[in-house]
């Protein structure tokens, strides 16, 4: 009769040692080691390119409405319910629509509205050094 698949000539079932298995798994975690921080990188610099991009159409509506209106929009709210931005962005590195810092526009144009440029709230910097609050 022959011996099952599963079976070492010597009749003790095969399969991995202890010390194979911590191999295998260190050579795992060595991998995941070297993938981890590319991967948290990358997820930081598309958060920095969306909130680039929001800025730049944000920005963009706010000088549309100016010219076809002859004044700044007075919030968000406005430029979003006058079509000009079908809704304010979500800030993507603080995950909120409400984290925009509005600011009004010079001393000599402040009877033109309310809002003048856009910023993100977020705290900190950005992979290039400079604030997120100064972009």
């Amino acid at each position: 009769m022959n011996a099952p698949r599963h079976t070492s000539a010597r009749g003790r079932p095969r399969g991995f040692t202890l010390i194979e298995l911590i191999v295998v798994m260190a050579i795992v975690a060595l991998l995941a080691s070297i993938a981890a921080p590319r991967y948290f990188n990358s997820l930081q610099k598309s958060r920095e390119t969306a909130l680039r991009s929001s800025l730049h159409v944000m920005r963009d509506a706010i000088d549309q409405f100016a010219a076809d209106k002859g004044r700044y929009p007075d919030s968000l709210e406005e430029l979003a319910t006058a079509r000009y931005i079908r809704e304010i962005p979500e800030d993507p590195l603080t995950g909120s629509r409400d984290a925009w810092v509005t600011l009004p526009p010079p001393g000599d144009m402040q009877a033109n509205g309310q809002l003048y440029d856009v910023r993100s709230g977020a705290a900190g910097r950005a992979s290039d050094g400079r604030l997120f609050a100064d972009w």
